[in-house]
């Protein structure tokens, strides 16, 4: 039976434990103690009849708080995927419907188009209509008779209603 007088930490590092579990164990055991010449505390103590296993190390329990917070984010990352992909549906909606307009209004620029080019034409026939009906009432005598010549003219503007009329069919 040999009594050694150690400090906590070769306490600790004799059994194979922290400086603060030695120190402990020292109060649970009523090891006597006392303080050497440095200051230090000192304990004496028989290490073959001290008989100590120190216990295995139990994994330290998970931070409550941590725990909620790691719910709260898992949570948060599923209503945040929830609303993107709710938000990306809209999205496709509104899409849809954007390129839906957007054929409607090609359409539509295409028949203004073409609505324009018929005005066009049909002013320029009237333009030219006008003109004839304007130089067969001013009464202008060609070389021939008069009578001759106000056929020659209603001819000619007959004809050009009958092919203004054409034009606008085949359109």
């Amino acid at each position: 039976m040999c009594v050694e007088l150690l400090t906590y930490a070769d306490l600790g590092a004799r059994l194979n434990v922290s400086r603060e579990a030695a120190r402990a164990l020292a109060r649970r055991r009523r090891l006597p103690r006392s303080r050497s010449a440095d200051g230090k505390a000192v304990v004496s103590v028989d290490l073959a009849a001290l008989r100590y296993t120190p216990r295995p190390r139990r994994a330290r329990r998970a931070d409550p708080i941590a725990a909620s917070l790691a719910r709260i984010e898992a949570v948060k990352t599923e209503v945040f995927k929830a609303e993107i992909a709710r938000l990306e549906d809209v999205a496709a909606a509104y899409k849809a419907v954007f390129e839906r307009e957007r054929e409607r209004a090609d359409r539509l620029a295409v028949e203004l188009t073409q609505a324009a080019a018929e005005t066009t034409a049909a002013n320029a026939w009237a333009a030219r209509l006008e003109d004839e009906v304007a130089a067969l009432r001013s009464d202008r005598r060609p070389v021939g008779t008069i009578a001759g010549y106000a056929a020659r003219r209603l001819g000619h503007l007959a004809a050009s209603i009958v092919q203004a009329d054409r034009a606008a069919r085949a359109r």
